[in-house]
């Protein structure tokens, strides 16, 4: 079967000093110490480590050939988006990010697909590199954070940037990012483990009350991490919508149950008993599988999940292959 990873994360292998190019800091940089190996670099403070799969397509390739991935679809580190900055150099940024990973799916359009990373804090920067990646790169959307500084996805400021995406058939990315009480929140990997699942579910109740889903029918839109805690609290935010309409249904009166099966999610749940209930919840042909490649935190061996379930080969066809084509737009025999 056709396997294609949604969920993958890449950066260049030299990243211009941006502290010196635009003269502030809080950028990353990479610290090549060793061969194969970078240290990522917030100034002189320590982010996290990566290997050389991070950068190098050819060592990517290696990796999905010994797991059977076909094809992944690339986005930057969330880390990159950099929405705290200058609109201005984030464009910039953003470019290079995006020519990057162009690039690269250009020297070998058979295992990689696109996705950009735009200035959501500037709406109009946004939208115009938005266009650039879709009509002149040939990428088949973008990454997007789960909130933008104190924009939540429903913020009216950013609702041109969805608008936008809608009318080029762009695909939406949405992934965690700047985690909602990370203060609170120093030890045992906290914002990773009870942060990120938080903030995704912040994401799609910011969509669905704030009528983003209903005022865009087509917009397609997929969530990082098995939708977060979005699926295991759905009842809950039923509930409530259902008792305090006056404070839920606010900006869009429709149950957002009925929205389930509107948007796609990946399905890095870690746990058979959260696919079979992301399934049933969505329904097959929403759910596709994504791994956070080359991240410790994700599947590390993409896959294995589905593929070691008891469902007829129908529906691990849909989960491994065809829920990424349908999101993407693409055509299976272009991959084959």
């Amino acid at each position: 079967m056709l396997k294609i990873d949604i969920h993958t994360h890449i950066i260049p292998k030299n990243i211009p000093d941006l502290r010196k190019k635009y003269g502030y800091g809080g950028f990353i940089s990479l610290d090549h110490h060793k061969a194969g190996c970078a240290k990522m670099m917030m100034d002189d403070k320590f982010f996290r480590e990566v290997q050389s799969n991070c950068w190098d397509p050819e060592v990517r390739m290696k990796e999905c050939d010994h797991h059977h991935v076909d094809v992944q679809v690339l986005s930057t580190i969330p880390v990159m988006f950099s929405y705290w900055a200058n609109p201005e150099h984030i464009l910039d940024l953003s470019r290079y990010l995006n020519d990057h990973i162009a690039g690269i799916v250009n020297d070998y359009p058979k295992r990689f697909i696109g996705l950009g990373t735009i200035p959501m804090q500037s709406p109009k920067l946004a939208i115009q590199e938005l266009e650039r990646c879709i009509k002149e790169l040939g990428l088949a959307g973008v990454e997007i954070g789960s909130h933008v500084n104190d924009w939540n996805l429903n913020a009216p400021e950013i609702f041109d940037i969805f608008q936008a995406a809608e009318e080029l058939g762009a695909a939406i990315f949405v992934h965690p990012w700047d985690m909602m009480g990370k203060d609170k929140m120093p030890n045992y990997w906290l914002p990773w483990l009870v942060g990120m699942p938080a903030e995704t579910s912040l994401a799609i109740c910011s969509m669905i009350f704030g009528g983003v889903f209903r005022k865009l029918p087509k917009l397609k839109v997929a969530f990082a991490h098995g939708g977060g805690s979005f699926p295991a609290t759905i009842g809950r935010i039923e509930h409530g919508f259902n008792v305090r309409p006056d404070l839920c249904a606010v900006d869009n009166d429709i149950n957002p149950k009925e929205y389930l099966g509107k948007f796609y999610l990946d399905a890095l749940v870690h746990d058979k008993g959260m696919l079979d209930h992301v399934m049933k919840l969505m329904g097959t042909d929403k759910i596709a599988l994504g791994t956070d490649y080359p991240f410790p935190l994700g599947e590390l061996e993409p896959g294995k999940l589905i593929e070691s379930t008891d469902y007829d080969d129908s529906i691990k066809e849909k989960l491994l292959s065809g829920a990424a084509l349908d999101w993407l737009e693409l055509k299976k025999e272009d991959y084959l």
